[in-house]
């Protein structure tokens, strides 16, 4: 099971830090992706961290501004949120594939948690 947290309110250009737990195994064999979601719209790409943790993925909208990681120890996959835009607000969710291959869609994903809001003012 995965378990997204770290979403709240934040004015932009601040930060945040979202993580993705799971629990009942590890992140080894997976690609763990993040998307998020607007009411209306389909679930966006957001970043993606390949098996292994050797490449990272990001969509040109956060490129630049948002970093994803694993911290092996805590069995988490961070989503390092900087200079955050009134824009970038969305329920964020994380997602894990066992393959080698990172999709961007997210359909291709097998595993989701169940989403962290965050909010960005203006």
């Amino acid at each position: 099971q995965l378990q997204a947290s770290g979403g709240g309110l934040v004015q932009a250009g601040g930060f945040l830090r979202l993580s993705c737990a799971a629990s009942g195994g590890t992140f080894s064999r997976y690609a763990v992706a993040w998307f998020r979601q607007v009411p209306g719209k389909e679930r966006e790409f957001v970043a993606a961290l390949s098996r292994g943790g050797g490449r990272t993925y990001y969509s040109d909208s956060v490129k630049g501004r948002f970093t994803i990681s694993s911290d092996n120890a805590k069995n988490t996959v961070n989503l390092q949120m900087n200079g955050l835009k009134p824009e970038d607000t969305a329920v964020y969710y994380c997602a894990t594939k066992n393959t080698a291959v990172v999709p961007t869609t997210s359909s291709l994903y097998d595993y989701w948690g169940q989403g962290t809001l965050v909010t960005v003012s203006s």
